[in-house]
């Protein structure tokens, strides 16, 4: 199969640099790369956190040793980073996520970088039905020129945007109003995991991009990554509750990861028969306002741009603001059938 990527000349590092892959010593030189990189294009850190990036990179199915690439320079700094996730069944569309040193730019360092993760990516193709459409996708901040320069170059077209949202709450938050019969409680660890990921599976299998994932899988992932990691909080996941029944949930963190003065909604679903009943307003509402009494008077999230489900429009009602805009690009390497969801 004749790819793109091999159409391409491929590009060396400078003399003297070097590449491997990762080991979990590396996280944090690898988040001071990221926010000397960030500091240079949004003027602000996008992560705070390591507990963020050590999560991913023992999550499963993903091996920092062959699903990353580290470049450094002849001073032994770290200036050069690329991951590549297939996790997804089938990976139709593998992630690209990477980033330069921006005192390294011009140096192919980027486009060196892109070439190999879009190889390994490519490998991902023998786990993929024929028929199906493969498409890789990289992403980055709208401010971000030479990035989206790069991905244009190599035959990116964007696709989508997403919006990191905030509100601020200098005064008391507007308090919920519930739909009738609608009650609130507090996400129990011991019997909710799976009430709460059938939730959001169910509610975001309405979103663009989403792909069924077998249940199982899906449930170890979510449970890695929403549960497993240090300073997880199950008292800021809300259930809104219709008797016995789950309607819809806030998952909440006390902090962002790029922040830890913001907090943070990581999601936030409502179930196809519970919607238009001002839930999903509710159900921010509340979250603002248990944030606040914990003393944050900043709150984020993330959005698609073009959401299905009319988020957006709600984020706005309840006083949010777009804080950054991130875009994503994607790349069609095979044609072919496209399964994930593209409109509703």
């Amino acid at each position: 199969m004749k790819t793109l990527l091999q159409e391409q000349e491929e590009v060396s590092l400078p003399e003297g640099f070097t590449v491997r892959g990762a080991v979990l010593e590396d996280v944090t030189e690898a988040l001071d790369l990221f926010n000397r990189w960030s500091r240079s294009v949004i003027h602000e850190d996008e992560i705070t956190d390591p507990v963020a990036i050590r999560t991913e990179w023992v999550s499963p199915g993903f091996d920092p040793a062959d699903d990353i690439r580290l470049v450094f320079a002849p001073d032994g700094k770290m200036v050069g980073y690329v991951e590549v996730w297939t996790t997804a069944k089938p990976p139709v569309h593998p992630w690209i996520w990477g980033r330069v040193d921006p005192r390294y730019e011009g140096n192919d360092i980027g486009t060196y970088l892109l070439q190999w993760a879009e190889a390994r990516a490519n490998k991902a193709l023998d786990q993929v039905p024929a028929g199906l459409r493969f498409a890789p996708q990289v992403g980055t901040y709208r401010q971000a020129d030479s990035a989206r320069v790069l991905f244009e170059n190599m035959g990116y077209r964007r696709v989508r945007s997403s919006y990191t949202m905030r509100i601020n709450m200098e005064g008391t938050p507007t308090a919920p109003q519930w739909p009738a019969g609608i009650t609130l409680r507090i996400y129990n660890p011991e019997t909710d995991l799976v009430p709460v990921y059938r939730v959001v599976d169910e509610a975001f299998s309405d979103h663009y991009g989403h792909i069924p994932t077998p249940f199982e899988e899906g449930l170890e992932r979510f449970k890695h990554f929403m549960t497993g990691y240090d300073g997880f909080d199950p008292t800021l996941w809300f259930l809104a509750m219709d008797g016995e029944e789950v309607a819809g949930v806030s998952l909440c963190r006390d902090r962002s990861y790029d922040n830890p003065d913001v907090g943070w909604v990581s999601t936030l679903g409502v179930r196809r028969p519970w919607r238009k009943r001002g839930l999903g307003l509710a159900l921010l509402r509340h979250s603002f306002d248990e944030l606040h009494r914990r003393g944050k008077r900043m709150v984020g999230l993330g959005v698609d741009a073009e959401n299905l489900t009319g988020a957006l429009r709600l984020y706005e009602n309840a006083g949010m603001h777009v804080h950054l805009a991130f875009d994503r690009f994607e790349k069609e390497v095979r044609p072919g059938k496209e399964i994930s969801v593209q409109s509703l």
